[in-house]
């Protein structure tokens, strides 16, 4: 079930996939978070691309961390523990475990260890086709949490949302869990189910939602047009950035621009980032080289600068569409024509992803990812965990955020609670007038149900029972697929001629 139609986020699950918050199954590493997918690219750098370490760097890097003083008392350890502990232990596992306790000591759920096992599993992965549940999903406070599903991907057919905390995998609990097993265990192939409990915020009740796990699609910029008072409005989605986006983008602008396009809408809601390289090739093609596209700060606090080299912007007016599932590179790309072409930005508050990962192999076939650097927007701003806000802010009708009806038990006059408030938004959205909002099941509840089993061939008792809670869900989710349902749109639409 999709519940807000193309502008769904991403998960992928089967290989690895990373884009805002956490991690992919997929693809590779970009943007938040790791995906559970499959695809031909190998381990990189998330959202940087900047490359793994030379091998000279890899050298210099190691030989600085042998001649510490600070590991004399890990090697104590090490010895102690090997030669005197009560039960033989496996030296690697030592080994293992202190990187691990390393990593998790950092409380960055975008640095994370893949030993030997889980690299190999992820190199597999991604030498299969690309196939998963096609979702983001990201570490928040210790759970396995939902950043985006991927545009015509199981994930948001089935009606993942961003922010569902995945409880369980098949029945089993997540907690405990890190990152990359939960991922491991939400991927798989084509035709096989996952089924994963979710708490939703505002949801009663936790939810499972099945997944068939499918081929996800590849194509990452959809083009549409629209006719505004007799002018002529370019439409471009990109639902993530991977290697071909910057192209594809470029071949779709420029077909717009030739059949006389006199105003473009860029619509990243939902898009969880990606690779850097490919978020700065599009916005080298859309503004001027006045101010820094983007900045990158290390450690140290030194800070190096990306530039457009045309002397203007394009001529046109554009507008960015964002929401809670924009995320990393899609966050750059929305902060940058903020500050540098002050063009609107509509919709939500995004994620808000501000670091930059890269890959370090070890030497023995296992990987370490690791935070090694800040993104800044053009004026200098950290975004992390504040998001981009919007100059226009608008949130889409009440009915767009509702949640599936968990019915274990019919209910009706009398009931009450978020469940009911739930059912009651969707009846109104639906265009079945009540007056009862508050979460209070009463006679014009009673009424709008009786309407709309009516109107729909069911069982007219008043009740919401499960034939009639999936009914309702199906008849919202065709409602948020009309175009005229998308306020988000209307107004990104209307703002490009409205000074």
């Amino acid at each position: 079930m999709n519940w807000k139609g193309r502008h769904v986020i991403v998960l992928v699950l089967v290989a690895l996939l990373v884009g805002a918050g956490g991690s992919y199954a997929g693809m590779q590493w970009f943007g938040p978070g790791d995906t559970a997918t499959s695809t031909s690219n190998s381990a990189s750098s998330e959202e940087g691309n900047f490359g793994d370490l030379s091998e000279e760097e890899q050298k210099s890097f190691l030989e600085s961390v042998q001649g510490s003083s600070n590991l004399k008392k890990v090697e104590q350890a090490y010895s102690i523990i090997s030669d005197r502990y009560v039960e033989d232990v496996e030296k690697s596992e030592l080994v293992e475990g202190a990187i691990e306790g390393m990593v998790e000591k950092l409380e960055d759920p975008y640095s994370t260890y893949m030993d030997q096992e889980t690299m190999s599993q992820f190199n597999q992965s991604i030498e299969s086709s690309f196939q998963g549940i096609g979702a983001e999903v990201s570490m928040v406070d210790d759970t396995v949490t939902i950043v985006a599903p991927i545009k015509g991907a199981p994930a948001e057919e089935a009606g993942l949302k961003p922010n569902d905390q995945v409880m369980k995998i098949d029945g089993e609990s997540t907690e405990g869990l890190d990152l990359q097993e939960a991922v491991n265990k939400i991927r798989g192939e084509k035709g096989t189910d996952v089924t994963l409990t979710v708490e939703r915020p505002g949801a009663p009740d936790l939810i499972d939602i099945t997944i068939t796990r499918d081929e996800i699609p590849k194509k990452s910029v959809y083009k549409d047009t629209k006719e505004v008072d007799g002018k002529k409005v370019g439409v471009l989605e990109i639902t993530s950035f991977s290697e071909e986006t910057s192209k594809e983008f470029d071949k779709a602008l420029t077909e717009l621009e030739n059949e006389g396009m006199e105003g473009l809408v860029i619509d990243v809601r939902g898009n969880p980032g990606g690779l850097f390289t490919d978020v700065q090739d599009i916005l080298k093609t859309l503004l001027p080289g006045d101010k820094p596209i983007v900045q990158i700060e290390n450690r140290a606090g030194e800070v190096s600068k990306e530039f457009s080299e045309r002397e203007t912007g394009k001529e046109y007016p554009i507008s960015v569409l964002i929401d809670e599932g924009s995320a990393s590179a899609s966050e750059i790309l929305a902060a940058a024509m903020k500050e540098i072409g002050n063009h609107p930005i509509v919709g939500e508050k995004s994620f808000g992803k501000g670091t930059v990962q890269q890959a370090v192999p070890m030497g023995d076939g296992s990987t370490l990812k690791l935070t090694m650097f800040k993104w800044l927007t053009p004026e200098g701003n950290w975004i992390h965990e504040k998001g981009v806000s919007p100059t226009v802010e608008v949130k889409q009708p009440e009915f767009f955020y509702t949640h599936p009806i968990t019915v274990e038990d019919t209910f009706g006059v009398g009931a009450s609670g978020d469940h009911v408030k739930n059912a009651q938004q969707m009846l109104a959205g639906l265009g079945y007038d009540q007056t009862e909002t508050d979460g209070s099941f009463g006679d014009g509840t009673e009424a709008a149900v009786e309407s709309f089993q009516r109107a729909n061939g069911l069982s007219v008792t008043g009740e919401i029972n499960e034939k009639t809670g999936g009914a309702l869900e199906e008849k919202v989710v065709e409602e948020v697929q009309k175009e005229e349902n998308d306020k988000q749109m209307q107004k990104a639409v209307d703002v490009l001629f409205s000074s």
